[in-house]
């Protein structure tokens, strides 16, 4: 089965509610149309309905089934303001700023997720990472126990027998843009959290390089070593190794004479970028040269299901990583 089909599948098996707050963007509304037919989930637009009716209707969207919430007409609207209030004054926040956040659709869905209204939120097909985030750690906070939060892609790639059948995870392609060794080593952990429960498959986690152990030594490479060093002391159960270029990573040939012994012998599913240019070029590249399907950015670390989107990403895209947001709310719900 196709990796989105088996979340959706999964997704219909405990109904989940996520939050939409960009209504009127024209791939949102076809998105919601795509899942009114496979219907995995309840969905919630935030925006003014008159407006989000009518881009409907022009496009002939199904949206029938979502629905529209208008943070100002909202009956919830009080509790709301209140809430972020309390939660926000030790920061300086008045009940008078308060009620201009919760004007905000990304904020209002936020404490929508907060006070139990909804399961998950998905944003950034129009808003830019820090728009969805900055609300999202000050409504919502981090989990518990968790250092970082980092952003991931899962990336599947048609006609591939690399990784898990040419299912990829990509970490940090969308967050943290220059972490240090401790922190590229929680990048790992979380990622190969994220990835058992999205695939269900044994994690196999590369650290990239442009060195295969020892090939080459600097700053650079020694950052990476260490990472793998520290993921190997935090979490020893799992199957590790780097310094690695990407072919010695994916292509068992290579591995053989470039990181000869390597436990993951060529067959690493999860890729751990050194930094966020290297992690964010490589996914796109992986995505339009390739034609992959790139689901994310994807969030770990946030106390609720929270999902950012690429702004260049197709209505599919977002079907996709609604379907993904429904599996983490069932998985923290356990």
């Amino acid at each position: 089965m196709a990796f989105l089909e088996d979340i959706i599948k999964r997704a219909k098996e405990e109904r989940k509610t996520i939050v939409l707050p960009e209504a009127t963007d024209i791939r949102t509304l076809k998105a919601v149309d795509l899942i009114s037919k496979t219907d995995f989930c309840d969905v919630v637009l935030i925006g003014n309905k008159e407006e989000v009716l009518k881009i409907a209707r022009e496009n002939n969207f199904d949206i029938s089934k979502a629905q529209i919430i208008e943070p100002s007409a909202s009956e919830d609207y009080k509790e709301f303001v209140e809430a972020f209030y309390e939660l926000r004054k030790h920061k300086g926040m008045t009940i008078e700023k308060s009620k201009e956040f919760m004007l905000d659709n990304i904020y209002f869905g936020m404490m929508m997720v907060k006070q139990g209204y909804a399961d998950g939120l998905v944003s950034g097909a129009v808003h830019s990472t820090s728009d969805t985030l900055r609300p999202a750690l000050q409504i919502l906070k981090t989990a518990p126990g968790t250092k970082l939060v980092s952003a991931f892609f899962m990336m599947i790639v048609p006609n591939c027998t690399y990784g898990e059948n040419g299912v990829f995870l990509f970490s940090d392609s969308g967050l943290n843009e220059n972490p240090d060794s401790d922190a590229l080593s929680e990048i790992a952990i979380s990622s190969s959290k994220s990835f058992e429960l999205l695939t269900g498959k044994t994690p196999k986690i590369a650290m990239l390089s442009y060195s295969s152990h020892g090939s080459a030594k600097s700053e650079l490479t020694d950052k990476v070593i260490n990472a793998t060093n520290l993921v190997k002391e935090k979490a020893p159960e799992l199957l590790v190794d780097g310094e690695l270029q990407l072919d010695a990573a994916i292509i068992p040939e290579v591995a053989e004479y470039k990181a000869k012994g390597s436990p993951l012998k060529g067959e690493a599913n999860i890729l751990i970028f050194p930094d966020l240019n290297a992690g964010n070029i490589g996914y796109k590249l992986v995505q339009r040269l390739a034609k992959a399907e790139a689901y994310g950015p994807l969030c770990q670390g946030i106390a609720k299901p929270v999902n950012d989107l690429s702004r260049g990403c197709s209505s599919k895209d977002i079907e996709g990583v609604v379907a993904i947001t429904a599996v983490q709310a069932q998985e923290q719900d356990k």
